[in-house]
């Protein structure tokens, strides 16, 4: 539900968000992601943890107060920025034609 929406989102509904998580950086040389920037285990990892258990089955507007795809994909960016290695840029699609990136720096 959207608070501040004019239109029909201003009721409660739902979506299936997708979510694509990009990183950046040196390939590592050594260790067990050796060939890797970061290995995807990993980041899959972290954002179940802290991303997919905090908001799955949830009420949107119950952690986020103004739930539109750009709030939604900040509140993420927040919660992956000190955990995943290199993170670069996320994009979160709320349907198959409409989506928010945030990129470093943004």
């Amino acid at each position: 539900m959207l608070p501040f929406h004019p239109g029909k989102c201003a009721r409660m509904h739902g979506h299936s968000y997708r979510l694509d998580v990009m990183v950046r950086g040196p390939i590592r040389s050594r260790g067990p992601a050796r060939g890797m920037v970061e290995d995807f285990e990993t980041i899959e990892r972290i954002v179940r943890q802290r991303v997919l258990d905090a908001l799955d089955h949830r009420n949107l507007n119950d952690v986020v107060e103004n739930p539109t795809v750009e709030s939604v994909a900040r509140w993420i960016w927040r919660q992956l920025k000190k955990h995943v290695r290199g993170l670069e840029e996320i994009v979160l699609w709320e349907t198959r034609t409409s989506c928010a990136i945030l990129r470093k720096g943004d």
